[in-house]
């Protein structure tokens, strides 16, 4: 059980790293390029996608399968893979000169060849400033403990 004490301080540090995220403008920017990258992957839009993913982009998804940049593409635009729900919360994001590191917790549902799933995950996504565009160069997955 925590103390008053010890519970305002977890209060401060969270209201800390949330204005931090919002006084830093490339913080502010990744995050937005963040949502970006959540709303058009539930739309299926491969050219935006594209244009977010750096060209070595490896992604770890929940089962613990590995994607590259073409096959993370090819899998999004399976048109067997129907998203309904990809809500993220809890985003933080933690700057480190020209890189980027975004957690936070992730809600997808959906049907894939028709069967219902859904998941209920945590996120790191990692982002760097490649010639000035930010694209995100890794990105981890897992499910909750329960």
């Amino acid at each position: 059980m925590w103390t008053g004490r010890q519970r305002d301080a977890a209060v401060w540090a969270l209201d800390f790293a949330v204005a931090q995220n919002e006084r830093n403008p490339a913080a502010s920017k990744v995050l937005a390029l963040e949502k970006k990258w959540n709303d058009v992957y539930k739309r299926g839009d491969i050219a935006a996608m594209n244009s977010l993913l750096a060209d070595d982009f490896i992604i770890t998804v929940e089962d613990g399968s590995t994607f590259s940049k073409p096959g993370y593409i090819a899998h999004n635009g399976d048109s067997a893979v129907h998203v309904e729900i990809s809500e993220m919360s809890d985003l933080q994001v933690r700057m480190h000169g020209n890189t980027a590191v975004v957690t936070g917790a992730y809600h997808e549902k959906g049907t894939e060849k028709g069967k219902p799933y859904e998941y209920r995950d945590r996120l790191t996504d990692v982002w760097v400033n490649l010639n000035g565009r930010w694209r995100v160069i890794a990105s981890h997955y897992s499910l909750r403990a329960n």
